[in-house]
C-alpha cells in the first residue's frame, strides 16, 4: 500500500497563560451609587464643571491650544493647575472615538439630593431603567434646559454620571443633580405621601399630557427604550400620559420623548401657579 502525504496540522489556538475570556477590563462592576470618581472629557462638560463649585476637581488634563482657549474663557485662574499633555495621552484614558477637544477631569462626584430635600418648588424627573448613557445624558442637558431639580435613577439598570454619558449631557450634569435610589417604586411611593404629582409618560398612556390637571410639586417618570414603564412603576404613578403624535411614526426616542414631556410639563405647571 503507497503511503499518502498530508499537510501538517495546523497549531490549534491557545489562549495566553493567565488570560481569561469575558469582561476586557480588570475592574469589577460597580452601581453608579459607588462610584467615586467622575471622569468628565471635551470642551463644555469640562468647563462647566470648572465654574461649578460645587464640583471638586481632582486631575485636569488639557492640550496646549485647549489651556489657552479655557483661560480666555473662564477670564481667571484656574482652580487647580493642569497638566500639559499631547492629545494622544488623553486619548489613551478614554475609549475609542471619545471626542475630548484636549480636555480630561477626573472630579469627585456632586452631592445628592433625598427625597427629604426636594423643594417641590421645580419638576423633577424620574428615569425607570434607561440604560443608554448617550440618552440620559441627552436628557440630562434638557432636563438643564428646562430647570429641573434633580434626576432620579436606579442604583442597577442606569448609566453612571460619568464618562459618556457626560459627555452627551454638554455641561447639564452641573446642574441637574442624580438622585440615585435603590428603589424607584419605593421612592415614587415615598414622594406621593409628601403631596407629588407622580405623571408616568407612556404611548399607551391614558390621556395626552397635555389634557392632564397638573401642578406642583410633581415628578415626571419616562419609561425605559424598549419596555417603557415597569408594572410597579406603573401602580406608583398618579396618571400615565402620552404623547399623542399627528404623524404616521408614533414612538420617539426617550430623549426626544423628554423633551416634548417637558416642555408641555413645565408649561402647564406654570400656569398652574399664576395668579
Amino acid at each position: 500500500m503507497s503511503e499518502r502525504s498530508f499537510p501538517p496540522r495546523k497549531p490549534r489556538f491557545q489562549r495566553p497563560p493567565g488570560r481569561k475570556q469575558g469582561r476586557r477590563d480588570s475592574q469589577p462592576w460597580r452601581p453608579p451609587h459607588e462610584i467615586d470618581t467622575t471622569i468628565l472629557y471635551g470642551w463644555h462638560p469640562v468647563v462647566e464643571a470648572l465654574r461649578n463649585r460645587k464640583r471638586t476637581i481632582r486631575r485636569l488634563l488639557t492640550t496646549e491650544n485647549s489651556l489657552r482657549r479655557l483661560q480666555e474663557e473662564l477670564g481667571g485662574p484656574l482652580p487647580l493647575e493642569p497638566e500639559m499633555v499631547r492629545p494622544d495621552e488623553i486619548n489613551r484614558l478614554l475609549e475609542p472615538d471619545a471626542v475630548h477637544q484636549g480636555l480630561y477631569a477626573e472630579a469627585d462626584p456632586l452631592p445628592s439630593p433625598s427625597v427629604e430635600t426636594l423643594s417641590g418648588q421645580r419638576v423633577v424627573l424620574a428615569l425607570d431603567q434607561i440604560t443608554d448613557p448617550h440618552n440620559v445624558g441627552a436628557i440630562v442637558r434638557t432636563a438643564a434646559a428646562f430647570d429641573v431639580e434633580a434626576i432620579i435613577t436606579t442604583a442597577r439598570h442606569s448609566p453612571a454620571a460619568t464618562g459618556v454619558l457626560a459627555k452627551s449631557a454638554s455641561g447639564g450634569l452641573e446642574h441637574v443633580p442624580f438622585m440615585i435610589v435603590k428603589n424607584l417604586g419605593d421612592t415614587l411611593t415615598a414622594l406621593g405621601e409628601r403631596g407629588f404629582q407622580r405623571i408616568g409618560l407612556d404611548s399607551e398612556g391614558e390621556a395626552n399630557i397635555d389634557e392632564l390637571p397638573l401642578r406642583l410639586p410633581l415628578v415626571l417618570v419616562l419609561g425605559s427604550e424598549g419596555k417603557g414603564l415597569r408594572q410597579r412603576t406603573r401602580e406608583c404613578c398618579d396618571v400615565v400620559g402620552r404623547l399623542d403624535m399627528p404623524g404616521e411614526i408614533k414612538s420617539l426616542n426617550v430623549s426626544n420623548a423628554a423633551a416634548i414631556s417637558l416642555f408641555a410639563v413645565t408649561k402647564a405647571v406654570s400656569r398652574a401657579a399664576a395668579p
